[in-house]
């Protein structure tokens, strides 16, 4: 008799129907409860991991937005200090000469008011590059008051 035929014989003489020597759902059971604690606790290194990569980017993205504010501060407070000198100079050249209307301060100080809002509008919102716009413009709209004022067109020759 060969092997394969030994082989074939001895599987012919296995039962087909197994039954256990004892209750095996208790086992089945401990592995399923088991194995979802082992999940979870497989996890909590990854969450920590995740949780601390999640940090750190927040924190580089705030100070990338600490950034932006701090540039557009820079701008606002560069053209306000040149402004104010240019006012200063504009009125110290035209003090000897009057002015042609007499609410001109008043203009003056809506204007002022105007530009303190827009600062305060770019606070909020550093990135507007409008409102960097707006700012100047309302600079130059206050220098123009002050020369018109002082010197108007009809008095130039």
């Amino acid at each position: 008799m060969s092997k394969q035929d030994r082989l074939t014989r001895q599987i012919n003489e296995l039962a087909r129907e197994k039954t256990p020597q004892r209750d095996l759902w208790q086992g089945v059971e401990h592995a399923i409860t088991q194995g979802s604690t082992k999940v979870e606790t497989n996890w909590r290194p990854q969450l920590a991991i995740a949780a601390s990569l999640l940090l750190v980017v927040l924190v580089g993205y705030m100070g990338y937005q600490s950034g932006i504010n701090t540039q557009s501060s820079i701008i606002a407070e560069q053209m306000s200090e040149q402004y104010l000198k240019q006012r200063e100079e504009l009125l110290v050249s035209f003090q000897d000469k009057p002015a042609t209307t007499e609410n001109w301060q008043q203009q003056l100080d809506d204007l002022d008011r105007a530009a303190a809002a827009i600062k305060s509008a770019l606070q909020e919102d550093p990135k507007n590059p409008a409102l960097l716009h707006m700012l100047k413009q309302v600079y130059e709209q206050q220098l123009k008051l002050i020369e018109r004022v002082h010197a108007p067109s009809w008095q130039k020759i």
